[in-house]
């Protein structure tokens, strides 16, 4: 099952990520510097009023929201948050009556490591009762910095309350994660474009195999490093270009894609949102230009910025917004976004994108009616035009793949010359949709095999 991807809590990035460090006065804030770096390379031309601002956040706040003065610290939590690198005990939560309840539990983390399991409740931390307090009200307090403890009361079942001395360190997660859905179509989420994320996508691509289509997921994706903007884009077959990139006062540069030796071989479904920004837009712009994926969900966020970085001695950091990047062909992407082919609603775009990758697989079978309103424990009736040939019945003639899931286990039982009955092993899920697929597998007694497949959608009440 696909877990529904969260907002994003990181800044919008993509990043040229050139590091220029510049001398200063030990306790001053390096106001010459970042004039003449606004001078020399912000995007736009900059008035005199704004340059002349008092400090360094009065300049920057002159200018668009995606440039920022930061601090030594806001700088590394800043990179952090693109490289998905966090301090904590590594657990992801929902609220419930006595606390809150652990959802699932990053493996190798913290909390893994000291046994905590998802349905466990935390119902204490340090001591602090969580009843009645909210999922973001609970974060901090059991967060901290890394290499402290936190002290948990655990309810597990109706066993006696647990207590767990917990050590915080610093996680990594992936940024990108894997799985096959029914119907041997392969599901990728890409959850930011990071230092090891073109990495971490060939070892994905390697572990799904050979896919009848694949699903490539960045919602939420807010962005990256423009270099693993470039290496994604090198998955793609036939995708040499990457993105345009247009700086003040200067020609136009096209950048290639860093070329894979793995490549996607299945037809591609990319999947974004109002909250893919800027890198996974010079990637969906890019892969819609030349056709290399056909786009689901909602019009993306509008960035179409690159910002630079620059270092002072201190530690601080000046981003800036030095660049403007559009499709290799000069598709603009800045405030207007990237249209999706296929407009979805909202939490619909993995089951859709499914969808259209089965229906394309089985183009060549009957399409038979919409069955609504379903029973979760429906027994299927499949009735043949001739008598069959039921001493060779081969199961795997019959598919029942949730939409947005795996394939579900089924019963097949021989009713009568002409008919079976197919029955969920467990049953189906109340709410969500299904694909029956029966395969051309049978013959009738006289050994003709059936002419061609057929299909229906099944919509579970």
């Amino acid at each position: 099952m696909i877990k529904r991807p969260m907002k994003p809590l990181i800044a919008l990035l993509t990043l040229l990520f050139v590091m220029m460090p510049f001398t200063q006065a030990a306790a001053a804030e390096p106001l010459d510097a970042i004039r003449q770096l606004i001078q020399e390379y912000y995007v736009d031309e900059v008035p005199d009023d704004v340059l002349l601002k008092e400090s360094a956040k009065e300049i920057v706040d002159g200018l668009d929201p995606h440039s920022i003065y930061m601090t030594k610290q806001e700088y590394e939590a800043f990179i952090n948050g693109i490289e998905q690198r966090i301090v904590g005990i590594g657990v992801v939560l929902e609220e419930s009556d006595k606390g809150v309840k652990v959802i699932s539990v990053i493996k190798d983390g913290p909390a893994f490591k000291s046994g905590l399991l998802p349905g466990d409740v935390i119902t204490r931390v340090n001591g602090i009762s969580l009843t009645g307090k909210s999922v973001q009200a609970v974060v901090p307090l059991i967060g901290g910095e890394e290499n402290t403890s936190v002290t948990l009361t655990i309810e597990r079942g109706n066993s006696l309350p647990i207590t767990k001395t917990i050590k915080r360190a610093e996680i990594h997660l992936p940024t990108v994660e894997s799985e096959m859905l029914g119907g041997n179509i392969g599901y990728i989420r890409l959850n930011s474009f990071a230092t090891n994320s073109a990495k971490e996508m060939a070892e994905a691509i390697n572990t799904l195999g050979d896919t009848d289509g694949l699903i490539l997921d960045i919602r939420n994706n807010g962005g990256g490093y423009i270099t693993a903007a470039q290496e994604i884009a090198g998955f793609f077959p036939n995708v040499s270009q990457a993105f345009q990139i247009r700086e003040k006062n200067k020609t136009p540069a096209i950048y290639r894609s860093v070329n894979q030796e793995i490549k996607i071989k299945s037809p591609v479904s990319l999947l974004i949102n109002e909250y893919s920004a800027s890198a996974s837009e010079m990637l969906a712009v890019n892969l819609k230009e030349q056709n290399a994926a056909k786009i689901f969900g909602q019009t993306s966020y509008g960035k179409g910025t690159a910002q630079s970085m620059f270092a002072f001695q201190d530690g601080s950091v000046l981003k800036l917004t030095t660049a403007r990047f559009f499709s290799p062909k000069g598709i603009a992407v800045d405030k207007v976004g990237v249209t999706p082919d296929v407009v979805t609603a909202t939490n619909e775009e993995v089951n859709t994108a499914h969808y259209d990758q089965l229906l394309y697989k089985f183009a060549g079978y009957s399409p038979f009616p919409v069955m609504e309103n379903v029973k979760t424990t429906k027994t299927f009736t499949i009735r043949m035009s001739k008598d069959m040939d039921w001493s060779r019945l081969d199961e795997r003639a019959i598919q029942l793949i949730e939409l947005g899931g795996e394939e579900a286990e089924v019963r097949v039982a021989v009713k009568d010359g002409r008919t079976v009955e197919v029955t969920p092993v467990s049953p189906m899920i109340s709410g969500k949709d299904y694909l029956l697929v029966v395969h051309p597998l049978w013959k009738d007694k006289s050994g003709v095999m059936m002419g061609n497949g057929i299909y229906l959608k099944v919509v579970v009440e």
